[in-house]
C-alpha cells in the first residue's frame, strides 16, 4: 500500500471565506501515484472547515449568511472571548461544517457525485493556514 501526505499553505483575504481547493487536491493525487484508495482532507485549524458541494457563489453566499443568523460574530455572546479571543463563533462554525472529508480514489481520480468539489471553509481568517492532504492505497 502507498502512502502520501502534502501540505497546502494560503492566506485568506476576509475573515470567512470558502475556497475550492479541488485542483490542489487533485494535483496531490497524481502526485501520489494511487489509483485506488482514498483521500483524506483535513483542516488543521480549529476555526477551520473542509465540505464537499457544488461551486455556486449564490449557494456560498447562502452558506455564509446560515451560519451567521445561527452562530453570529457577537463577541460579548460566548464564553470562549472572556480568554481575550474574539472568534467563539468561529470555533462553533467549524463543528457545523466538519473538520475534515473523505473522497474515494477510483482510476486515480476523486470519485465525485455530480457538481461535487471540495471546499476549505475559513470562520477566523486572514492569516497563514493550512490543510493536509493524506492519501493511501494502490
Amino acid at each position: 500500500m502507498k502512502s502520501y501526505r502534502q501540505e497546502i499553505w494560503f492566506n485568506t483575504k476576509g475573515r470567512q471565506e470558502f475556497l475550492n481547493i479541488t485542483p490542489q487536491v487533485e494535483e496531490a493525487l497524481k502526485k501520489s501515484g494511487v489509483q485506488e484508495g482514498l483521500c483524506l482532507v483535513n483542516a488543521m485549524h480549529i476555526t477551520a472547515s473542509l465540505f464537499v458541494n457544488d461551486d455556486e457563489e449564490g449557494l456560498h453566499r447562502d452558506f455564509a449568511d446560515f451560519l451567521e443568523r445561527l452562530v453570529p460574530y457577537e463577541v460579548k455572546k460566548y464564553r470562549h472571548n472572556l480568554t481575550g479571543e474574539d472568534n467563539g463563533d468561529a470555533h462553533i462554525k467549524r463543528q457545523l461544517f466538519g473538520r475534515e472529508v473523505v473522497v474515494a480514489v477510483t482510476e486515480g481520480k476523486l470519485d465525485f457525485g455530480p457538481w461535487e468539489q471540495i471546499f476549505y471553509g475559513e470562520f477566523d481568517g486572514r492569516r497563514r493556514k493550512r490543510v493536509l492532504i493524506k492519501i493511501i492505497g494502490e
